[in-house]
């Protein structure tokens, strides 16, 4: 099968949808004419153009961070899993976005709102164009394919608005039938969560089973009944949500069959856990252009063999959360705090120098596919080095990151020219596992308790299957995970999956847009800055206010160009 390829295109000025002057004005690179793309190639070339906002980039490589795909800043940075990471002065408006003191004119919202917008646009001319040819050309699409490319393009605006939503909540609204001074008077005071689900029922009821064209990374059915199932969920429809969940499941292999790593191992992407991806490549020139430039600053430091920038650090409380009592479960009470795991954080001297790990405290194995630490051997880089490896541990703390690296005998052909932080690794925006416990969290809420137990021992099972990491011979840790044997009440239950996805998903962009929606960000925010906060004082103190910090303000200039039509969140 063939591989759809990102392509960066600069904004297209068209006749079409045009947004000169507007709140989503765009500085192109080149012009095309209407002439030159009314025709079926050149709607296909506008699609896979659309499909090259997936990994949040518009051109180039550096500062394209906030946007990433991954969702790390927004996602994990700003809950409870991840630091900024690297050391207080670099990217320090990021430092912001953590402590929840943010502004508008922060510059990780304003290129979050005007890349995922550049991605809408793309959608938005994909569709116009494709009504032209199909109304007056001799060059038409046959009506299969003319239907499928509407639901690409509506699948593709789905996913852009829903990002953008998560976000900052009010948003403006534009599509392929508004004028220049429409989409230009656009407001952010309507709802544009039914105009999301009507994208996705849309695309639910076109797209093929089988990628389109036979391309790996196009949309499919299942991957559109996911999407809709997802934002369903959000909008507390969960009947409606765990109907399309479990559609989705059944046509799936079992989660146990599926080796967990293989999500996070450029050999084995695309697998049948992926079932919403952003594809990422590098370039034949080894250029990184079309590759993971989101999670480049998640390259580690100093001695390591990918070595840049030191950003997105898993936390402490993280890496605790990892461990498990006697029956391999999780301490869903957070007890886990209690004499947490440190590493070799704070100590000094011959005592620091001689640090070897402790390889008899119970974790998840999951852990160290997770987070790197100090004496465990990280993928197939070599034993990590603690300190060595890391920019600022004592702002950070002493863990790095793991998922978004790869293996380094895959440098070679993915990694871009001079820069192995830019990688090839392809971003999982839904994956298995992921409905596995979206359909445990709505069985629960429509009252089937058992499905709910069996979902998510599903998920514990195979996370029992995973190989643990050795340290000379032996297990890095007492590796355990036991399943439950029951959820007695509901209560219980929820918070089972709740802790669930955090372990199952941590450092994939979830768990702020988690706790949001779960109504827990501030409880689990405020406990999390208490505890984190004893370690590294750059956690100390933050507070979170429900009124305002669910979301992000509405980027300045933004603001100044929409002349009035455009207002900021309420406490920004």
């Amino acid at each position: 099968m063939n591989r759809i390829r990102n392509i960066i295109i600069a904004g297209f000025i068209i006749s079409v949808v045009s947004c000169k002057d507007s709140f989503l004005d765009q500085t192109p690179q080149g012009q095309l004419i209407t002439d030159q793309i009314t025709t079926t190639k050149g709607v296909e070339n506008l699609l896979i153009g659309a499909y090259g906002l997936m990994n949040g980039n518009i051109n180039g490589t550096w500062g394209n961070y906030a946007p990433a795909p991954s969702m790390w800043l927004f996602g994990e940075v700003a809950a409870d899993d991840a630091h900024k990471g690297s050391n207080s002065s670099d990217q320090s408006f990021m430092n912001d976005i953590e402590h929840h003191v943010p502004t508008s004119v922060n510059d990780n919202l304003a290129i979050t709102w005007r890349n995922y917008y550049e991605g809408i646009i793309r959608c938005n001319n994909t569709l116009a164009v494709l009504a032209q040819v199909q109304s007056g050309s001799t060059d038409k699409f046959s009506d299969e394919r003319a239907t499928q490319i509407q639901a690409e393009a509506k699948m593709l605006r789905a996913h852009y608005y829903f990002f953008l939503y998560r976000i900052f909540k009010n948003i403006p609204y534009i599509d392929e039938t508004m004028s220049t001074p429409d989409a230009a008077a656009a407001t952010n005071d309507v709802d544009v969560m039914p105009k999301i689900i009507e994208d996705l029922k849309f695309a639910a009821d076109n797209l093929p089973a089988s990628p389109p064209l036979g391309d790996v990374g196009r949309s499919t059915k299942i991957a559109a009944q996911a999407y809709l199932g997802k934002v369903y969920l959000y909008q507390k429809q969960y009947a409606e949500a765990l109907a399309l969940f479990k559609t989705v499941i059944a046509a799936r292999p079992t989660l146990t069959s599926i080796p967990f790593d293989d999500n996070f191992n450029i050999a084995t992407e695309n697998g049948p856990e992926s079932i919403f991806t952003v594809q990422n490549v590098i370039n034949a020139d080894k250029s990184g252009d079309n590759g993971n430039v989101g999670d480049m600053l998640g390259g580690l430091y100093g001695s390591a063999p990918v070595n840049c920038c030191g950003f997105n650090q898993p936390s402490i409380d993280l890496v605790n959360a990892y461990r498990v009592d006697a029956n391999g479960l999780p301490y869903l009470d957070n007890s886990y705090r209690n004499n947490p795991y440190l590493s070799d954080f704070g100590l000094s001297g011959t005592e620091k120098d001689n640090y070897k790990v402790d390889q008899n405290i119970a974790f998840d194995p999951r852990l160290d596919y997770t987070a790197g630490r100090r004496g465990v051997p990280y993928r197939d880089w070599g034993v990590m080095a603690g300190d060595g490896w890391i920019r600022d541990p004592a702002y950070a703390g002493p863990f790095v990151g793991i998922k978004d690296m790869i293996n380094a005998a895959d440098f070679a052909s993915n990694t871009a020219s001079g820069a192995l932080y830019i990688t090839g690794l392809n971003v999982n925006i839904i994956r298995l596992a992921d409905v596995y416990l979206m359909a445990a969290e709505c069985a629960i809420e429509t009252g089937d308790l058992g499905y709910a137990l069996i979902m998510v021992n599903d998920v514990r099972a195979r996370a029992a299957k995973l190989p643990g990491v050795t340290v000379n011979g032996k297990p890095a840790a007492a590796y355990k995970v036991g399943l439950y044997p029951s959820f007695p009440n509901a209560d219980y239950a929820r918070n089972a999956v709740r802790f669930e996805r955090r372990l199952e998903l941590a450092m994939e962009g979830h768990r702020f847009f988690d706790l949001v929606r779960w109504g827990i960000a501030k409880q689990a925010i405020e406990s999390y800055s208490a505890f984190e906060g004893k370690y590294l004082p750059n956690n100390k103190g933050i507070t979170f206010d429900e009124d305002k910090d669910t979301y992000f303000p509405i980027p300045q200039d933004q603001l100044d160009r929409s002349n009035g039509a455009l207002k900021q969140n309420a406490g920004y």
